[in-house]
């Protein structure tokens, strides 16, 4: 599983109205919600909720991968939002997010390993500075699909 294969273009939004985290977080589950792969919005907004209280999600370059693993969870999926103005969130460089990517993933032994592998391949792609300008450029569903290719 990759994460290009897994890019659903149902929960991506690349103009998001969020003002804050909380806006971000409850835009993209929703987004996941409606798209079948979440059962329970308020369930796994509270397992994202949990997630983000024990460590750092903004990776740095204006980027955060809030994610958790949940029951509410029906399949693996990655909900992609950038805003329209930066947001504040903890992150490793001290800096605001734009681009976010919230990880949809169940609680399962399966989904662990899921999640990990995506994390772990997503980390590297963002890592690279082509990626990322690509990236923070996207504007279209293609272009986002372009930019992990």
């Amino acid at each position: 599983m990759a994460v290009k294969e897994i890019l659903d273009k149902r929960v991506i939004d690349l103009e998001m109205d969020a003002v804050d985290k909380d806006g971000v977080i409850r835009h993209l589950a929703a987004l996941l919600k409606n798209a079948g792969y979440v059962e329970d919005l308020e369930g796994y907004i509270k397992d994202v909720y949990l997630r983000e209280s024990e460590g750092i999600t903004g990776i740095g370059g204006h980027v955060a991968i809030p994610h958790g693993k949940s029951d509410y969870v029906g399949k693996v999926g990655i909900a992609v939002g950038k805003t329209k103005r930066l947001i504040e969130w903890e992150s490793y460089d001290g800096e605001p997010s734009q681009m976010f990517f919230l990880f949809a993933v169940p609680s399962n032994s399966e989904g662990a390993k899921n999640h990990l592998r995506l994390i772990a391949e997503l980390a590297g792609k963002l890592g690279n500075d082509v990626t990322m300008k690509k990236l923070q450029s996207a504007s279209t569903y293609e272009e986002l699909i372009e930019a992990f290719s």
